[in-house]
């Protein structure tokens, strides 16, 4: 009852079924940062990194530590979907909200297409004979009919799917460790760090690209108004998440780098097949361990991970729906389910659309990657000035640690890793932002200007959510 009157304090009703346990959150959070995520980008990673793709995926983890703590710091605080939108527009000022809201899609809108895009095209290359569109088509529909059941369909599938990714990468660090302890690779350090190729500079880089295996921790705060137990679980799950997946990511690439048959060939040419792991998985332990690892690789992608890249997507757009910043038929609910359904059923169209586009370019795939890994960035920037600006600045907080220290050094942190991100990603982040505030402009001379219910008596409520 108490996180009921919670929504209500701030002119919202409960309509979602808060159904979650700490322990499906934490599942939740892995199978959208995937444990095995790493296979898919490993060369790119490795390439752009000078070799230290080990100290790429660290760095990560250490810069995403301060964002999962300022989360953790303002879901306290609002403790309702819509993540980063609804805490820069609570935290600092709705129009504020509406901008990170806006360059979060960026992230959220495009993962979905992202991921069915990649897994997509590795079944192809699997399966020539069915084509790209095709597995395109079923990954989106099957995932779109699990989520529309609802939420406890899609956790207890996700689950499984977890369980498998597991076996696969404990196969994989098995058969490759013994390997190495055989003499089919060498023992080595430089995957954390190597004197001819190091900078800051290199490994700023080389994070860009690798906090795209990190991005779904911050999809659990997408869910605090479907946990049983409150905002205080949502800190703890992302925390426990972003740890736990950081391990794995960087054992298996260490393990990877230390088995990779051509390292000078991968360093001066890249991996645009992106191949690179399966070669190292192959050498370790034969054809069948690569074949496995590329085939697990596509499914989770396609199936486990997309679905919750899709749930996330939906609840952003229901969040922003709800208080009259997108169109009102994404707030609608299914009285009998108790999602958000249109907008469900929305980012399966969206996300299907743009896979079969992106499948036609030869960038598709690095393009989405740049575009997804800039707009999450971005929106983490933001988080940590919502943590200063409302707590202490606002609520004049005693406690500088958590308020200024912790969201500062990630800032900074996140600040360095942006500035050295690709170009390209830039430019075109930059312009989506142009865009945003293009946008925003609009909703002011509709008479449509951004407002957040419960932030003060004078201004309006949200829009209430329709169900159907």
């Amino acid at each position: 009852m108490q996180l009921q009157e919670e929504l209500a304090r701030y002119g919202y009703r409960q309509e979602l079924a808060r159904r979650l346990r700490f322990r499906d959150l934490l599942a939740y959070g892995l199978v959208y940062m995937v444990p095995i995520a790493p296979m898919a980008i490993f060369g790119s990673v490795y390439a752009g990194s000078g070799g230290m793709v080990a100290l790429a995926y660290a760095v990560g983890v250490v810069a995403l530590v301060f964002t999962a703590f300022s989360y953790a710091q303002m879901v306290k605080a609002f403790p309702m979907s819509g993540s980063v939108y609804n805490y820069a527009g609570r935290g600092i000022s709705p129009p504020v909200g509406f901008l990170a809201g806006w360059v979060i899609l960026l992230d959220y809108v495009l993962v979905p297409g992202l991921l069915y895009l990649v897994a997509s095209l590795a079944m192809h290359a699997t399966v020539p004979a069915v084509p790209v569109w095709l597995w395109l088509l079923g990954f989106v529909v099957v995932n779109t009919v699990i989520n529309s059941v609802g939420i406890r369909m899609t956790a207890m599938v996700t689950r499984v799917m977890l369980i498998g990714e597991l076996i696969v990468l404990a196969v994989f660090l098995v058969v490759g460790g013994w390997a190495v302890a055989s003499g089919k690779g060498r023992f080595r350090w430089e995957a954390f760090y190597n004197a001819d190729t190091f900078t800051w500079s290199l490994v700023a880089g080389a994070v860009s690209i690798a906090v795209l295996s990190f991005l779904g921790f911050d999809g659990i705060s997408m869910l605090a108004e479907e946990t049983r137990d409150g905002a205080r679980q949502i800190g703890r799950a992302m925390a426990a998440v972003l740890v736990l997946a950081g391990v794995l990511f960087i054992a298996q690439t260490w393990l990877a780098a230390m088995l990779i048959p051509d390292a000078a060939g991968l360093l001066a040419e890249g991996d645009p097949n992106g191949t690179a792991f399966y070669d190292a998985a192959a050498a370790a332990g034969g054809g069948w361990l690569a074949t496995l690892c590329a085939v697990a690789t596509a499914i989770a992608w396609g199936l486990p991970n997309s679905m919750v890249a899709q749930v996330a997507t939906s609840r952003l757009l229901y969040a922003m729906a709800r208080d009259r910043q997108l169109p009102g038929f994404l707030a609608k609910v299914s009285i009998r389910r108790s999602v958000p359904i249109n907008a469900t059923l929305l980012t399966g169209v969206v996300s299907l659309a743009l896979g079969l586009y992106m499948a036609t370019r030869a960038d598709g795939i690095a393009l989405l990657a740049s575009l997804i890994n800039f707009g999450a960035m971005v929106a983490f920037l933001v988080l940590h000035v919502s943590v200063v600006v409302h707590h202490l600045i606002r609520r004049r907080s005693g406690n500088w640690w958590a308020h200024l220290v912790m969201p500062g050094v990630g800032f900074a942190i996140l600040a360095y890793v942006v500035v050295n991100a690709n170009i390209a990603a830039q430019r075109l982040g930059l312009a989506w932002l142009a865009l945003g505030v293009v946008v925003l402009a609009g909703l002011y001379v509709s008479g449509r200007r951004p407002a957040l219910s419960g932030l003060a008596p004078a201004q309006p409520a949200g829009r209430r959510m329709e169900r159907v």
